[in-house]
């Protein structure tokens, strides 16, 4: 192989696998961003069946829910209160110290677990940090009980 075809195969090697490194659920654990969200809130997915599989479903405050209006899906569950988001052992990393909220999503009436991004200055920089590189801040909507959530773009 020439030198030129050496260095080819290398640079197409790095490029493959960064590209595989930006999965959106390379659940890596790692908190950096690249789709290394830490806990089962958030996690992309088709149908509830793909969320929170760890954890016994009949343990959490409400039904398991893939949000569908989100790209590549939102898994998340039911609540009332804040304190329901985190209430199952496993369900969320108490090393990290992310704050989760329950608020609305949208016009539904029906409420959930989100990462919360109320809290921080630059809420778009913390949920790429910490949730996924292609999250955002933004409101829940559901008029005046809407809190500012990390969820992904689009």
């Amino acid at each position: 192989m020439h030198t030129n075809q050496a260095w080819m195969v290398v640079l197409l090697a790095v490029i493959g696998l960064a590209v595989a490194g930006c999965d959106y659920d390379d659940d890596n654990g790692d908190g950096d961003g690249d789709g290394g969200n830490l806990d089962d809130v958030g996690q992309p997915c088709e149908a509830a069946e793909d969320c929170y599989l760890d954890i016994d479903h009949t343990e959490l405050s409400g039904d398991v829910v893939c949000l569908d209006k989100v790209d590549d899906g939102y898994c998340t569950h039911h609540c009332q209160t804040d304190a329901d988001c985190c209430a199952v052992e496993g369900e969320c990393d108490e090393e990290l110290d992310l704050e989760y909220v329950c608020g609305p999503f949208e016009s539904t009436g029906e409420m959930y677990c989100f990462i919360s991004c109320e809290d921080q200055e630059d809420g778009d920089a913390y949920c790429q940090e910490w949730a996924h590189l292609e999250f955002i801040c933004r409101s829940t909507g559901g008029g005046s009980e809407n809190r500012k959530v990390c969820v992904p773009e689009g």
